[in-house]
């Protein structure tokens, strides 16, 4: 198996560490060789920065592919919009005269990107990499009885002719992933639809109010399937339907109470990490309730 530089992105490491606990936990108990990748930076982002700068966009994305490239090693993301970013990076660096004008730029800074490494999602690498067979086969603590609603959210599929990963109206990774674990994955209406948080970079009070809009019909449509959880493989969409759920609660003078995992820590449970070994703790909505159904709760 090829060897794989982490990229952490910003989400992660600054609000959300126990995300990459449970990605390093589970990729450690899968033996998948992991790097560290030092001096990344942000992505950067693919939906605010190209607009202010298309080429400072894509420099920044440049040299975080380049650091991947001096290990000799792909880039694993554990964020949709990271993976966006540096797969539409490297699939614009295939033209020549882009790539030699961004090594321009990247000069100064002793860097220059070859097209080396390729950038492969959490999910690519369990699904298409490792598969759902293998991952049921290495299950020591099935979740049966635990029902899940599949998030996949909006960069991991699409832009489809250039990330090249599932169905982007009809994807199944996710749903073969989560069953690969033992546990139920529910149909629910309008399961593509996005989680809202990228709505509120636009005007504040109106865009807030959409974002919300946009993150209540998600969990109505969950609750309606009677699913335990909802699961999701970004910590933008974690960070929208669980930092901010109890907010939209109030809202709308509703109760979700729907917990909220990221594939990972889900994967962790099945592989037999045990629950006070994750960072449950840091959750905002509880999830006894749905571990109570699979293993001891934390």
């Amino acid at each position: 198996m090829a060897s794989y530089a982490l990229f952490l992105g910003c989400a992660i490491p600054n609000h959300q560490p126990h995300l990459e606990l449970a990605a390093r936990k589970a990729l450690a108990a899968l033996t998948v060789p992991v790097l560290d990748l030092v001096g990344a930076t942000c992505c950067p982002d693919p939906v605010g920065i190209p607009g202010l700068s298309h080429a400072g966009w894509l420099a920044i994305a440049a040299r975080n592919l380049c650091l991947a490239e001096e290990l000799g090693a792909d880039l694993l993301t554990l964020c949709n919009g990271c993976y966006e970013t540096l797969k539409q990076a490297s699939h614009e660096l295939e033209d020549k005269a882009v790539r030699a004008a961004v090594n321009e730029v990247l000069a100064p800074l002793g860097k220059q990107y070859e097209g080396k490494t390729r950038v492969v999602h959490l999910v690519e690498l369990l699904h298409r990499e490792i598969g759902p067979g293998e991952i049921a086969r290495l299950v020591k603590q099935p979740l049966k009885g635990l029902r899940v609603a599949a998030h996949y959210g909006c960069h991991l599929v699409r832009p489809s002719e250039v990330l090249g990963f599932d169905d982007p109206e009809r994807p199944v990774s996710l749903d073969e992933l989560v069953t690969a674990l033992g546990a139920v994955s529910v149909a629910y209406p309008r399961k593509m639809l996005c989680c809202g948080a990228g709505v509120k970079g636009m005007d504040k009070e109106q865009a807030t109010n959409i974002s919300r809009g946009i993150a209540r019909e998600k969990f109505l449509n969950v609750k309606m399937s009677d699913a335990d959880c909802l699961v999701v493989p970004c910590p933008t969409c974690m960070a929208q339907y669980d930092g901010n759920q109890g907010l939209i609660e109030r809202a709308y003078g509703e109760k979700y109470e729907l917990p909220v995992f990221y594939y990972a820590e889900l994967l962790c449970l099945a592989l037999g990490v045990p629950p006070a070994d994750l960072g449950f703790q840091y959750h905002r909505v509880k999830v006894e309730r749905a571990l109570l159904k699979v293993v001891q709760p934390v």
